[in-house]
């Protein structure tokens, strides 16, 4: 379960990133929670969430291609250091009380610029942390499970944090969290392989990218998937305050119990994904977990209980963090190697690129229908989209089952795809 921590730099990465994540998880909170304080606007929510993620739309296919030339550790040096500078501008405008929405809509584009190069480039970089290529796909769940630990811990800090002393403690606590990431990156010892192929012409490496990428009805099929789920699925997270104080009646700490709850679900998720060593069966947890998380939203949706919203949360985080991982497990595995930065830039549009417009979308429908149709439509599209993925999955065995085999990934993986591709006993 945790063997791809035998590898050094990976070790040195899971500690520092550990530490920063937990950071990054209680600026996301008070970022949400002070903008509803500050306006009451369930529109401006969603515009905060866009503003945050629309420069990732815009740049991560353009960032994938730089990043199969750049030398990646500097990348994630550079992002690191400019996320550290975001914090900590926060943090200084929030306690001196001069802290307006139009700065966290500045500061969160800031934000979308760097997430823009630094999620594509961490996704590319993890190969060149891991020596057997085998530890790849425990790496991948293992990254998983720290983020969402960080997600069940960050959270109820945040919560008990704004409560007593203020938003502006979140912020200046994250952006001192980024030195154990910046020093980990720098403590480690990188080989150089071989220096990729350079194209003059962006373009022309970025039309190659998404030529592959389309042109292969597995990698196309995940990412269609994804980009659903973050469109429909997603955006619920902007909504959470809403949620928490007119729904179910509570406060900050509702929000950081909600928040957390999720990441509970996720964490064990997580956890779930790191003790498998085969891909065998990933393709139908694809499809079922993103059943699971759609139909946990939309349950989500009609409750008014506490207690029932935490246990639908939980459900719907342990579905998205299977789902999550198990397409990152098969487009990493799958991927050739000189467009691994293209697919993982594509991958991050996907996920990331369009949420922005999911988050503004919620917004804009709350507004209108209300927080709780709002979801409950969001997830009833992500059950459509499972279903819609579970039609193609034999395609997709056959299509995918050659190229673990070519590569020679491990027995258990070849083998697994092989009996995958078997209609079940």
């Amino acid at each position: 379960m945790l063997r791809a921590l035998r590898h050094r730099n990976y070790r040195l990465f899971f500690a520092g990133q550990g530490i920063s994540v937990i950071g990054t998880w209680l600026t996301r909170v008070a970022t949400s929670w002070l903008v509803y304080r500050l306006t009451g606007s369930k529109f401006l929510l969603g515009v905060v969430g866009f503003a945050s993620q629309i420069p990732i739309f815009v740049l991560a296919p353009v960032a994938g291609v730089l990043i199969d030339r750049w030398d990646r550790r500097r990348l994630l040096i550079v992002t690191q250091a400019f996320f550290m500078l975001q914090s900590l501008t926060l943090a200084a405008l929030s306690l001196t009380g001069a802290i307006r929405v139009w700065h966290i809509i500045v500061l969160s584009l800031c934000q979308g610029l760097a997430y823009s190069f630094d999620t594509p480039g961490r996704q590319s970089f993890v190969i060149e942390m891991i020596e057997d290529r085998n530890d790849l796909s425990n790496a991948i769940a293992l990254n998983s499970s720290m983020f969402n630990g960080a997600r069940l811990i960050g959270p109820a800090i945040a919560g008990i944090l704004i409560a007593r002393v203020g938003e502006g403690i979140c912020f200046l606590c994250d952006g001192i969290s980024y030195v154990a990431v910046i020093l980990s990156l720098l403590a480690m010892r990188v080989s150089r392989g071989p220096a990729p192929a350079r194209h003059n012409d962006v373009l022309r490496g970025m039309k190659e990218g998404l030529d592959y990428a389309m042109g292969f009805a597995p990698i196309r099929s995940i990412l269609l998937l994804l980009a659903l789920v973050s469109f429909m699925g997603m955006p619920y997270t902007v909504l959470l305050p809403v949620f928490a104080t007119n729904i179910l009646h509570g406060n900050a700490d509702t929000l950081g119990f909600l928040t957390s709850a999720t990441g509970l679900g996720a964490l064990a998720g997580a956890l779930y994904m790191a003790m498998r060593r085969t891909v065998l069966g990933l393709g139908r947890w694809i499809a079922a977990a993103t059943a699971m998380f759609g139909a946990g939203l939309a349950a989500f949706a009609l409750s008014h209980h506490l207690w029932l919203s935490l246990a639908l949360l939980l459900l719907a985080g342990f579905g998205m963090m299977v789902q999550m991982a198990s397409c990152n497990t098969i487009l990493q595995t799958v991927v050739e190697d000189d467009k691994r930065g293209r697919v993982m830039g594509l991958y991050t549009v996907s996920f990331l690129g369009i949420a922005p417009f999911g988050s503004l979308a919620a917004g804009a429908m709350a507004s209108l229908i209300g927080a709780s149709y709002t979801v409950l439509i969001g997830g009833l599209c992500c059950i459509g989209g499972a279903l819609l993925f579970a039609r193609r999955l034999p395609m997709i065995r056959r299509l995918v089952r050659p190229i673990y085999i070519q590569k020679g990934i491990i027995l258990p993986v070849a083998s697994g795809i092989r009996a995958a591709s078997e209609p079940p006993a």
